[in-house]
């Protein structure tokens, strides 16, 4: 491909972009017949790079840098050209070898094409590319290998240049060289080091990487140590005393049960025979956890500053277990008397008692979360709030406050110490979230609507010391603590509703208080809708299925009709404007039915191009993480039940940012649910805007009468007051989702 490239002389800061002529300034080399086709073929390859920014001009775009793209063009173009005229020319070469060079030279520009901008292989490596290739092109023609110039260069020279020399003849350094390019990937992609060890369990440098692999996921070592394989094996040999007690352990039946103690075992600090001794009786392996977790965390405090190995297996573990164990029991027997409902937390100590309610958030009922509460206090020799913290080093104690605040219990709580103390916690809530995990903050943001609507002058205090960390962050330029406490500020002064107005423009978000109509449609003018329910051995899924259903039959607006499977039910508006709703039914039995019947129902608006942009969660808040697999991100507004807590707000922000959420501190009951989605369905039919003050104000209303309801309702959390998926939106936004 003959062309004309501007002098290199010239500073190349001068060209915005370069161009390419179709004709040289110098006249063409003569091609031999036989070899004119891998001339053609390098040509073609050239004209692709001149399309890949999707237009076939004479214009090299890259990259964003105009300096990249001039280097680049020259590269694979001019040196490309230069490099086909010197072996075309080279009265040294047979003609066999001319057309292998040519063919691996065309190879190499492919590489380049087919592997742009992929992730190992910048745009930038071109120059560096091209002067390898010439080296290994140098080295195939005396028969030597290639292997040094793929040791010396990057994973991406070095992956295209392999591919370059297998034909007709393989290169005597291929195989070394392949061993040099899995290393080098290994080192970009440790976290794909099993898989590919899996694949190649030989190889000369895998126990190397196994230590690599396995000390950054000890999950995945776990679990190939697990197999019976090559490469379990080879785990299981390893010299590294992490790799081999993590093999011994994951060579047992219990290995689970053994995995969250493996710093101490790896310490000496316990043994299998004294987890063996607990393992099997829950209350005990229980308090061997939390006896565990404590450690652990006092470890991490100043001066040992020390991080356990697999603390995120002990935290699941704790987790399921206390929920497992216990709070599910104390849910179930809500309508029991505290007597035979508590009577399993008769033996747990205030400590055991606190990690039930950090760790069961997403589950605990109101009722369950006030009988733990209250016993936490009720079994400290001197009931402290402070002395409670202290004792659990400050682990969760931010999620302790915000659900204190949340169950109207954070009054109670302070008032256990003196004010000095009282307000030193509090202080200690809201200092420090620059260096703390995106859910601390977003516990400390989600309690601010608690704390305004019960206590307007700890309100006042906490907003205070917003401000002041606001201030404290911005004199040390640090850019995380800045966004922070300035999302929080702006957050907690919208508290009062009438400062609504400019809320989305200060955070730079999308209307937290509405929803229009126009963006809930779809291209048929449908708002579509989709709920989940779960079938259960006592119906409870089936008696909300059915009191669902209510809503819609024998009114005149509304047709339900029956899918052919009878596994969902489609519910379409015959009057006011277009609505669609399928709603599975909550079958229950062998093989998990209503699970088929979603994902059938799932595949069924896939295939038909039908998009919900309303979610509904109907069911018990251990079925939420099924419900969210299925979300799309069509969401604009989900409805959940028993799920207000973090992870479960995070994963709908995470499928789509500007879902609102209307989520629940408690169980979802009938009496909440129904009134609410048929006020959004009214205004739905009369083609309003979701406004979700008037919706909140009119139920408010409706439930004023009604005591017992009005409570429950209380436990609904509208999007305008749901301060921490505002949060979490407006912080992933500030920070360009980087954290």
């Amino acid at each position: 491909m003959k062309k004309f490239i501007r002098s290199a002389v010239i500073p190349l800061i001068f060209f915005p972009a370069l161009t390419v002529m179709a004709q040289s300034t110098r006249p063409p080399f003569k091609i031999q017949q036989d070899r004119k086709l891998w001339h053609d073929n390098i040509d073609r390859e050239q004209k692709r790079l001149l399309a890949l920014d999707g237009k076939a001009d004479t214009i090299i775009q890259a990259s964003k840098d105009e300096n990249v793209n001039l280097e680049l063009a020259d590269v694979m173009i001019r040196q490309v050209d230069g490099l086909q005229e010197k072996i075309e020319l080279d009265s040294t070469l047979s003609g066999q070898m001319k057309i292998k060079n040519l063919r691996s030279l065309e190879s190499m520009l492919k590489g380049y094409n087919n592997h742009y901008r992929q992730k190992d292989y910048p745009v930038s490596m071109a120059p560096a590319l091209f002067m390898a290739f010439t080296q290994a092109m140098e080295l195939d023609r005396l028969n030597k290998s290639i292997e040094p110039v793929i040791e010396e260069n990057s994973y991406g020279v070095g992956k295209i240049l392999v591919e370059c020399f297998l034909l007709p003849v393989e290169n005597v350094g291929v195989k070394d060289s392949r061993m040099d390019l899995i290393r080098k990937y290994c080192e970009l992609h440790p976290d794909q080091i099993f898989t590919i060890l899996s694949s190649n369990p030989s190889l000369p440098f895998a126990d190397s990487l196994i230590i690599i692999g396995g000390k950054r996921n000890i999950r995945k070592l776990y679990d190939y140590a697990s197999g019976n394989t090559a490469l379990s094996s080879r785990i299981r040999n390893s010299p590294d005393s992490l790799i081999s007690t993590v093999a011994k352990i994951a060579s047992s039946r219990s290995g689970q049960l053994y995995l969250p103690f493996l710093d101490n075992l790896l310490h000496h600090r316990i043994t299998i025979e004294e987890i063996n001794q607990v393992k099997d009786d829950n209350l005990n392996y229980y308090r061997l956890l939390v006896k565990t977790r404590l450690d652990y965390v006092e470890r991490m405090l100043p001066p040992q500053h020390d991080t356990a190995v697999e603390m995120e297996a002990l935290t699941r573990m704790l987790e399921s277990k206390g929920k497992d164990v216990f709070v599910r029991e104390i849910n179930a027997l809500h309508d029991k008397p505290a007597s035979v409902r508590f009577k399993i937390l008769d033996p747990l100590t205030p400590a055991e008692l606190y990690y039930l309610v950090v760790l069961s958030e997403d589950e605990i009922y109101t009722s369950s979360y006030l009988g733990v509460y209250d016993r936490i206090f009720q079994r400290m020799t001197v009931p402290r709030g402070d002395s409670l913290i202290m004792e659990m080093h400050g682990d969760y104690f931010r999620k302790f406050i915000k659900m204190a605040a949340a169950y109207n219990k954070l009054d109670y709580f302070l008032g256990t110490m003196d004010k000095f103390n009282a307000a030193t916690i509090m202080k200690a809530f809201i200092i420090g979230l620059e260096r703390a995990d995106e859910e601390d903050a977003v516990d400390v943001a989600d309690s601010y609507s608690s704390i305004y609507d019960k206590n307007p002058s700890l309100a006042a205090f906490v907003l205070n010391e917003v401000k002041w960390n606001y201030k404290r962050n911005l004199l040390n330029n640090d850019k995380k603590g800045t966004v922070i406490y300035h999302l929080m500020e702006a957050l907690f002064e919208s508290a009062d509703t009438s400062n609504r107005s400019d809320l989305s423009a200060k955070l730079g978000i999308a209307p937290v208080y509405s929803i229009d109509y126009d963006s809930l449609k779809d291209d048929s003018g449908r708002v579509i809708q989709q709920v989940f329910f779960y079938g259960d051995e006592v119906k409870d899924g089936q008696h909300s299925y059915e009191d669902y259903l209510k809503l819609f039959l024998r009114k005149p607006e509304w047709k339900i009709t029956m899918n052919p499977t009878k596994e969902w039910v489609t519910i379409k508006s015959v009057k006011g404007k277009p609505i669609w709703i399928f709603a599975n039914r909550p079958l229950y039995g062998e093989d998990d039915p209503d699970d088929k019947a979603q994902h059938h129902l799932d595949d069924y608006l896939f295939d038909n191009n039908l998009k919900p942009t309303i979610y509904i969660h109907r069911g018990h808040s251990y079925h939420v993480r099924y419900s969210l697999e299925q979300i799309q991100p069509s969401a604009k507004i989900v409805v959940l039940g028993s799920c207000g807590g973090y992870n479960n707000l995070s994963e709908v922000l995470s499928i789509s940012r500007d879902a609102h959420i209307i989520s629940s501190k408690q169980v979802g009951t009938k009496s909440v649910n129904e009134p609410i989605l048929q006020a959004i369905n009214n205004n739905l039919l009369e083609g309003n805007n979701i406004d979700w003050l008037p919706i909140w104000q009119g139920l408010t209303e409706k439930f004023r009468k009604d005591p017992v309801a009005r409570e429950r309702f209380d436990d609904y959390i509208p999007p305008y007051k749901n301060l921490g998926a505002i949060f979490i939106k407006a912080y992933r936004k500030a920070m360009g989702d980087e954290e």
